[in-house]
């Protein structure tokens, strides 16, 4: 079963649109999320592959109503949720 991520193949999308001199980040928040991700996987908190497979599993209204680094965010809460206080679990 595919999810709502997965449109590889399909159409219908329209054009994609690469804009010149696009910032990484257009929040501070955004750093802050990219942050995280990146000490919570170089810590062995969760793996990238369980990262990637929460973002996924979001639910697909929630998928496509969200921006990148909100879908970021969603799978941290999502991956820390059950681990306790500090990441064990």
């Amino acid at each position: 079963m595919s999810r709502v991520n997965d449109v590889g193949g399909q159409g219908g999308f329209g054009a994609l649109e690469i804009e010149a001199d696009e910032p990484p980040f257009h929040a501070d928040w955004e750093a802050r999320v990219y942050a995280l991700n990146s000490v919570l996987v170089r810590n062995g908190v969760y793996r990238l592959d369980e990262f990637r497979d929460a973002v996924e599993r979001m639910p697909p209204r929630a998928y496509l109503a969200a921006s990148y680094y909100e879908r970021w965010l969603y799978a941290i809460e999502t991956l820390l949720a059950g681990r306790g206080p500090a990441g064990e679990g």
